[in-house]
C-alpha cells in the first residue's frame, strides 16, 4: 500500500516561512529591499540605489545603509526561531567605512550565537563590489503574547 503525502501537512519550508513575514516588513518595502538569500543563520539582502537614498553629498545615507544591516542581522536571527516568535533589535553598532557610491547595495547578516533571549548578529554592508558598513547587532526574542 502506498501512501500519498499530504501537502498541506508538510512543514513550511524555511523560505516559505521568512516571506510570510516579510509582507509585514512595511519599511523594507518602502526603501526598495528584498531578501535574496535565506538559510538558517545566514540572511542576504539588496537594494537597487535611486536618488531617494541619498544624502545632501550623494552617498548612500547613513540611516539607509544601518537599516540594511540591523534587516539582515534581525532575519539572520528569525530564522533559527520557531514560527510565531519574532525578534526585535535590542543593539545596532555601525561603523561605517566608506561612503556608498554606487548601483547597488548587498547586506549579508548572520548569527554569531543564539540562545533563548538573545541573539548575537553581525553583518556587513557591500555598495558594489567596496564593504561599506560593519555592525553589530543584539536581537531579543519576542514570544507570542
Amino acid at each position: 500500500m502506498t501512501t500519498v503525502p499530504n501537502p498541506a501537512a508538510a512543514p513550511e519550508s524555511l523560505e516559505v516561512r521568512i516571506r510570510r513575514k516579510l509582507t509585514r516588513q512595511h519599511f523594507m518595502h518602502l526603501i526598495g529591499a528584498d531578501l535574496t538569500t535565506i538559510e538558517p543563520g545566514r540572511v542576504e539582502a539588496e537594494l537597487t540605489l535611486e536618488q531617494r537614498h541619498q544624502q545632501h553629498r550623494g552617498f548612500a545615507h547613513g540611516g539607509l545603509v544601518a537599516t540594511m544591516a540591523d534587516l539582515v542581522a534581525g532575519f539572520a536571527a528569525v530564522t533559527l526561531v520557531p514560527d510565531g516568535v519574532g525578534v526585535v533589535t535590542v543593539e545596532l553598532k555601525t561603523s561605517y567605512l566608506h561612503p556608498g557610491v554606487g548601483e547597488k547595495l548587498r547586506a549579508v547578516g548572520w548569527v554569531l550565537k543564539g540562545g533563548k533571549r538573545l541573539f548575537f548578529c553581525e553583518s556587513e554592508v557591500w555598495c558594489d563590489d567596496k564593504l561599506i558598513a560593519k555592525a553589530s547587532a543584539t536581537m531579543a526574542v519576542v514570544e507570542p503574547q
